[in-house]
């Protein structure tokens, strides 16, 4: 039997909640399906760590995750603490760390989830967001001179490297190759910004002969917003920077009907070191303690965190039991305009996981 070895990291806010949840259905998953273990290891880097220690994990902190098959992370954020410190004190520092260059967003309507844009068919918005990861404008080049004077300057430098856009662009091809429709969307802004992003545009160009049988096309960013919201259905598969990904990855989930139920992978596609899942609703301190957050997201995470590690069955079966959940709009949390609690979205979750597994060994 495969045992597999989890770095959680639960970070800040509800981040302490969300990620229990997602070791409980993920070892539910283990029990029921008898294929495979798990090895739960906890960190707890963040907001706390850093009032204790002045920083957001230890410097040598990446040490601890190099053996791990992977990491599910909760949130960075903590509203004592500046956000540039959380992000690069603790998420960035791994995503970076670990090259995690391929930051990957599925999105859709989730059955039950009623979605913003009413005109719209759940079939209309599938949409996977491929942002770049490591790069671009959150390379952290840049600085400040001159603080507190009339002539204090300050950068940040988007920098760009051909290296780093090729081998998004190549991931992004293969991703959009691999889907029924073989459709990608490269996001780009170089009527402006007349120096990277052309080299980005001439680089998708370069990258396209590599993949004929995937059919692609350019988009503005600012025209991109618009589109996903009138012309969701001409969308599949979207590639962008680091910073325009980051927007219009949130732009899709309020789309889908909420940052609640939203996943992320940060993925080093090499497989050189373990690739981290996390939802991206961040920390949420205004609900944090109260039983309230919305767990999907982080069990949507688990549904990523196990087909990067082969467990397509397993994926599958725990997908099935999330959607389950979301049709029944009982179990519909705040966010999505109910009451139940995190707790009872996990029982139910694992309850469908094990109905749903007894039912497959019957058959």
């Amino acid at each position: 039997m495969k045992s597999y070895k989890i770095a959680c990291i639960p970070g800040d806010g509800i981040g302490k909640e969300v990620i229990p949840a997602g070791q409980t259905v993920l070892q539910a998953l283990a029990d029921t399906l008898k294929q495979f273990s798990f090895e739960f290891s906890a960190f707890d880097w963040g907001g706390d760590y850093y009032r204790q220690h002045g920083v957001m994990m230890p410097e040598d902190g990446l040490n601890a995750l190099y053996d791990k098959d992977a990491i599910l992370f909760g949130s960075a954020g903590d509203p004592d603490i500046a956000d540039h410190i959380t992000l690069w004190g603790l998420r960035l520092k791994i995503c970076q760390g670990l090259d995690q260059y391929a930051n990957v967003r599925p999105t859709r309507i989730l059955p039950g989830i009623d979605a913003p844009l009413k005109r719209c068919q759940p079939k209309d918005l599938d949409w996977v967001i491929v942002r770049e990861n490591s790069e671009g404008e959150y390379s952290g080049v840049g600085g400040r001179v001159h603080q507190g004077h009339p002539l204090e300057a300050a950068t940040d430098v988007s920098m760009m490297t051909r290296a780093g856009v090729e081998r998004i662009m190549r991931f992004a091809f293969a991703l959009a190759q691999s889907r029924p429709r073989k459709l990608l969307t490269v996001i780009t802004k170089s009527n402006a910004q007349r120096h990277a992003m052309v080299m980005w545009d001439e680089i998708a160009v370069e990258i396209a002969k590599e993949f004929p049988d995937v059919t692609w096309d350019k988009e503005l960013v600012d025209a991109a917003t618009a589109r996903m919201v009138n012309k969701p259905a001409t969308l599949d598969t979207i590639v962008a920077t680091n910073l325009h990904a980051d927007i219009l990855s949130d732009l899709a989930a309020a789309l889908a009907g909420s940052l609640g139920i939203a996943p992320t992978g940060n993925i080093d596609p090499e497989r050189r070191y373990p690739s981290m899942f996390e939802p991206i609703h961040g920390s949420a301190f205004d609900i944090m303690g109260k039983g309230l957050a919305n767990p999907i997201g982080t069990f949507w995470c688990a549904v990523m965190l196990l087909s990067h590690l082969g467990e397509d069955h397993a994926a599958s079966l725990l997908m099935q039991a999330i959607e389950k959940v979301t049709a029944d709009t009982s179990l519909h949390t705040g966010d999505l305009g109910g009451t139940a609690t995190t707790a009872q979205v996990t029982d139910a979750v694992c309850n469908h996981i094990r109905s749903l597994g007894n039912a497959q060994k019957a058959a």
